[in-house]
């Protein structure tokens, strides 16, 4: 065995791997990086930073390969291939930039500098270049010189030549490789476990695949092909996340946390096949129980999907052929729903995995499970309250796609049924039934959050927002749709309540349709030991507030929280430092932690941009700039620091309630 040491220019490593000479073995994760990260690598390079080492395994044994996402087919090496154990993700990204991948398409600013992906408006300006015209070999630089000149740029011509030829460069830039030679499979996967893991940590699962893939080659491409079967039939993200932790949950019978994925490391092979035919027997279950019998088509509907596991436990347990009693079926279905009305797994996961998991060796499952949900005696509902001031992040909008769906609802474009999705996706499609156009901007100023609420969305299509609704408001299309799916679809049939005017009267009188059509839904479900009924989700109604203040003095701030609910107090102080710091990981579309009470708490952004964070008993929801406002006013006045009460001991650890930043019901300074 030898650790040979060398470089070699960028321009060099895409064409081995255009050439099949480096190679990705399975024990590697996908590809993950987005396009803003891919933009920052080629501003580093231009930049003339570090960009790290590369890491490489050269063996004669026949190693198992999975395929890069390059988006074009790789050659029949020549040689003896690297396989590329650290730097996939660099590699993977200079290859889509350098060969024009479409979701690679990296412009830079001539005259700031600036490196992003394209978009419309680069696209228009003059002043930006895509990267690839610039470093192809076949690039006309003088044209371009040419073409820049004529922007109307505030730079000299001697420097726009500069930049050019700095960003040429960036194919000859040399990344350092070491590459062993002769080590074995497993010690490979080891040295890859912990190369990764100080590098861009690894997740758990990674590591479990890593290890997995070294003792029985193939076992990735397994996974894989089971992922696909389901994204076939609308639950994509069933992936192979999901499946090691489902994978997990199967082979363990013993420990503290039946979840810790770190079991599989330990596990022998014949353990982990036996376990891997209990997952697949179980999804096989699951999946067309939720699909045909609680009308749910598609995992984007599926909050959480560690309400999953359990169910794919149960049924996995069963031999085949066996058939489960309707009143179990129903109690899984009954559970499943209450689970997801309670956030059941919004806090810690594991733990509450670990309980449920164990709740299917009592002699009773259906009773242990909603026991651990403290639901024993009496079945829960769901209340106009529990609707209110939420929007489509909502675990609720599972239940109003279901309530819609239950009632036969259909388009009221085409009359397709709504579990139609749209093309290209595995999402229901919705819209607004009061349309934002005719609701901003209106006499009665409403709130962006009020527009977007949970009861204005309505589950029809693409075309019939656009060509039924457009900007008008109910009132002006509701005889346009049929009396019975007005009905299916809980439309209110007050017409004041269509009108802009009445908004706000449309938004009570759906809250309580939505709400009756979801608790009739449950009780078709309610396991017949469940007798009686109790408020809302099984609770009294109580006030719930959140305030957020800020303490200063002698070099030090704090920022406190205090949240009241269900007639409890909790108090926590946050890392203001790394909640700012969360924040402008946001703005890049990251996720990160920050200290709150004392315990990491995810920072999490969505794709348009909402930042959730858990905060004690409640998951706050609001826009990047609403969190910075907030943070700012809460220190404007801020007070002493030695009045900073004393915080709570640890985080909340019951359900997490949702609510906006923006509610001014509920969020206090």
């Amino acid at each position: 065995m030898a650790v040979e040491r060398t470089n070699r220019d960028i321009q060099t490593l895409i064409t081995q791997i255009a050439n099949g000479q480096i190679m990705l073995p399975d024990i590697q994760r996908g590809y993950l990086w987005k396009a803003s990260q891919v933009a920052r690598l080629i501003e580093s390079l231009y930049r003339g930073y570090p960009a790290g080492s590369l890491l490489f395994w050269k063996t004669s044994e026949s190693v198992e390969t999975r395929k890069a996402a390059t988006g074009k087919a790789q050659g029949l090496p020549s040689v003896m291939p690297l396989y590329l154990l650290d730097g996939q993700q660099r590699l993977t990204s200079l290859f889509r930039v350098l060969t024009d991948h479409p979701e690679a398409q990296v412009v830079f600013n001539i005259e700031t500098e600036a490196f992003q992906n394209q978009s419309a408006a680069t696209s228009r300006n003059r002043k930006w270049v895509k990267v690839h015209d610039v470093v192809r070999p076949d690039a006309d630089v003088f044209a371009i010189h040419g073409e820049l000149k004529a922007a109307g740029l505030t730079i000299p011509d001697a420097e726009i030549g500069r930049r050019l030829n700095a960003l040429q460069k960036v194919t000859q830039r040399d990344f350092h490789m070491e590459v062993l030679q002769d080590f074995e499979y497993e010690e490979v996967a080891e040295i890859f476990v912990r190369v990764n893991s100080g590098g861009r940590a690894l997740k758990t699962t990674d590591l479990a695949l890593a290890t997995l893939s070294a003792r029985a080659p193939g076992f990735l491409g397994q996974l894989e092909a089971e992922s696909a079967c389901w994204a076939e039939r609308g639950y994509s993200a069933l992936d192979t996340n999901f499946l090691i932790k489902a994978l997990t949950l199967s082979l363990s019978i013993t420990g503290k946390r039946l979840s810790s994925v770190a079991k599989l490391t330990a596990a022998s092979k014949e353990s982990v096949e036996g376990a891997w035919a209990k997952v697949r027997r179980g999804l096989a279950q699951v999946v067309p129980l939720l699909q045909d019998k609680l009308l749910v088509p598609s995992t984007a509907l599926i909050p959480s999907l560690a309400t999953l596991h359990p169910l794919v436990v149960y049924y996995g347990r069963q031999p085949e052929g066996t058939q489960i009693p309707l009143e179990v079926e129903g109690g899984l279905l009954y559970w499943f729903m209450a689970a997801t009305t309670r956030n059941r797994y919004g806090g810690a996961t594991d733990t509450a995995l670990t309980q449920d998991i164990r709740a299917l060796d009592a002699e009773d499952p259906v009773r242990a499970l909603l026991a651990n949900l403290d639901i024993s005696d009496g079945g829960i509902s769901v209340s106009a309250r529990d609707l209110a001031g939420r929007n489509h992040q909502s675990p609720y909008l599972m239940f109003c796609y279901l309530a819609a769906a239950h009632a036969g609802a259909s388009d009221w474009w085409d009359g397709s049924p709504i579990s139609a999705t749209a093309d290209g996706s595995d999402k229901p499609q919705y819209g607004l039934a009061h349309p934002a156009a005719k609701l901003r901007n209106h006499r009665l100023k409403y709130s962006s959050a009020e527009i977007n609420e949970l009861a204005n969305i309505v589950f029809v299509s693409q075309q019939t927002s656009k060509n039924m609704i457009g900007d008008r408001s109910p009132a002006a299309y509701v005889q346009h749709v049929a009396a019975h799916d007005l009905v299916a679809h809980l439309v209110p049939n007050d017409p004041a309540a269509l009108e802009a005017d009445g908004y706000r009267e449309f938004l009570a009188a759906r809250r309580a349709l939505l709400a009756g059509r979801i608790t009739g839904l449950l009780n078709q479900f309610q396991p017949a030991f469940l007798t009686g009924g109790r408020n809302s989700q099984g609770k009294p109604e109580s006030a719930r507030s959140l305030a957020l203040a800020g303490y200063a003095g002698t070099g030090r701030t704090a920022l406190v929280a205090k949240a009241e609910t269900g007639g409890k107090t909790w108090v926590g102080w946050i890392d203001t430092a790394e909640l700012e710091a969360g924040l402008d990981a946001a703005a890049s579309g990251l996720a990160s932690d920050v200290v709150i009470g004392g315990e990491a708490a995810p920072i999490r952004v969505n794709a348009e941009g909402v930042v959730s964070v858990s905060i004690g008993p409640f998951l706050v929801h609001g826009s990047l700039d609403q969190w910075r406002a907030t943070v700012k006013n809460a220190f404007e006045d801020a007070r002493p620091i030695v009045d900073c009460p004393e915080q709570t001991e640890g985080q909340w650890h019951g359900e997490l309630e949702e609510i906006l930043l923006s509610d001014p019901e509920i969020l206090t300074g």
